[in-house]
């Protein structure tokens, strides 16, 4: 009786860390991608593209599948404002990520950060188990509209089929655009 109560707990911890996830859309917060070079880019850098952010192992076969599959969508999209954004997060990742991308042949920029950030971006309590790649889709203006289930993946959110959906639709949607407020470029004016 006594492990069945010990079970019937754990469940509802986890299902609790689950809800506790922060949902979609919300903007996306700030994030630091490390890369070997030594350089480092904020996430907001890439405002204005659609951006699929994947937070990978190296040594994963589902995150090497990953990369290659979104080389191949960025060789199409790429173009048209669709960037992913490969951040590893194994034990030494800034030592792997180059011949990472050399051996899987992929063909944008592919990063590290330590687990804790990525964790508080994803909304991942420390103590809760996930799997990998962890994929966020951001759309042009800054907002997470999809991110994946920690706990299971959410195996259709990790298909080609869902990824080039998700591509297309959020590049459909228009770019924004800063303009002018009309009092400024008359201030101007009449101070010339």
């Amino acid at each position: 009786m006594l492990s069945i109560r010990v079970a019937a707990a754990a469940v509802a911890c986890a299902f609790a860390l689950q809800a506790e996830i922060p949902p979609a859309p919300r903007p996306a917060p700030e994030f630091m991608i490390r890369y070997a070079d030594g350089n480092q880019v904020p996430l907001s850098a890439f405002k204005g593209k659609v951006v699929a952010l994947t937070f990978i192992f190296t040594t994963c076969v589902h995150c090497q599948h990953a990369s290659q599959e979104f080389s191949k969508l960025y060789t199409e999209y790429g173009p048209r404002g669709f960037q992913p954004v490969g951040v590893a997060i194994n034990d030494m990742a800034n030592l792997f990520v180059n011949d990472f991308m050399k051996n899987y042949g992929v063909n944008y920029r592919v990063g590290f950060s330590p687990l804790a950030p990525v964790l508080e971006f994803l909304g991942i309590s420390p103590m809760e188990r996930y799997v990998v790649p962890q994929i966020v889709w951001i759309d042009r203006k800054g907002i997470i509209r999809s991110q994946t289930s920690p706990l299971t993946g959410d195996e259709q959110l990790r298909t080609e089929p869902y990824w080039r959906s998700m591509i297309e639709t959020l590049l459909k949607e228009p770019v924004e655009t800063t303009k002018k407020h009309p009092a400024t470029t008359s201030a101007k004016k009449t101070q010339q």
